[in-house]
C-alpha cells in the first residue's frame, strides 16, 4: 500500500467521507508536509482502494452543484488492512534518498565561494520551512497528529543543527562521536 493510499484509508477508517471532504481534512491538518498526496490523485485513489475491496461506497451526501458526493468508507477488511500498514510503517527503517546527499558527493566540482552561497541558501531554507511547520502545527489537533508535525520539526531542526555545524558557525552545536 502507498503512503497516499494508506493516508487516506486512515482517514476514512476515522469516519466515512467524499473525495472533496478528504482533501479539506488533508489541508486543515497539513498532510501534504509529510506525504505526497495531490487533490488531483484522491478520487484515483480511492477507486484504487474501493478495486482493492478495501473501502466501499457507504451513500451520498447532500447535492452539491446538482451533483451528488459519494461517501466512501473503509470494509473490514480495509480496517485490518490500515492496520497491518500503519504498524509496518511505524516499526520499518526504509532508507531516503535526498538530492543533497548527491550533491555533497559532488562538491569537489563546486566552486568554494558557490558551495557556501548554496549552503546558505538551504540554511534560510531549512529556517523558513521550520517556521510554516511551527505555524501549521495546531495546539488543539489530536495527540497522533501533533506527533507527525513534532517527527517533522525534529528531522528539520536536526539537520539544521547539522548544516551549521557543516559550515563551522561559531555556536553550531557540536555532535558527540
Amino acid at each position: 500500500m502507498t503512503p497516499a493510499e494508506l493516508t487516506l484509508l486512515g482517514l476514512l477508517v476515522e469516519a466515512p467521507r467524499h473525495g472533496y471532504e478528504l482533501e479539506e481534512v488533508i489541508t486543515a491538518r497539513g498532510l501534504r508536509e509529510w506525504t505526497e498526496i495531490g487533490f488531483s490523485s484522491i478520487y484515483y485513489l480511492l477507486g484504487r482502494l474501493r478495486d482493492r475491496g478495501l473501502i466501499a461506497e457507504a451513500g451520498s451526501d447532500g447535492p452539491a452543484r446538482g451533483k451528488a458526493r459519494k461517501v466512501f468508507a473503509p470494509t473490514p477488511d480495509g480496517v485490518r488492512a490500515c492496520a497491518r500498514a500503519a504498524e509496518e510503517a511505524v516499526a520499518t527503517l526504509r532508507p531516503v534518498f535526498p538530492p543533497v546527499l548527491v550533491g555533497l558527493a559532488n562538491q569537489p566540482v563546486i566552486p568554494p565561494e558557490r558551495l557556501r552561497a548554496a549552503l546558505a541558501r538551504r540554511a534560510e531554507a531549512l529556517a523558513a520551512k521550520i517556521a510554516e511547520v511551527r505555524a501549521a502545527a495546531r495546539p488543539d489537533a489530536p495527540p497522533f497528529v501533533r506527533v507527525i508535525f513534532d517527527y517533522s520539526l525534529g528531522q528539520l531542526e536536526a539537520e539544521q543543527r547539522w548544516l551549521a555545524a557543516y559550515r563551522g558557525e561559531p555556536d553550531a552545536p557540536r555532535r558527540e562521536a
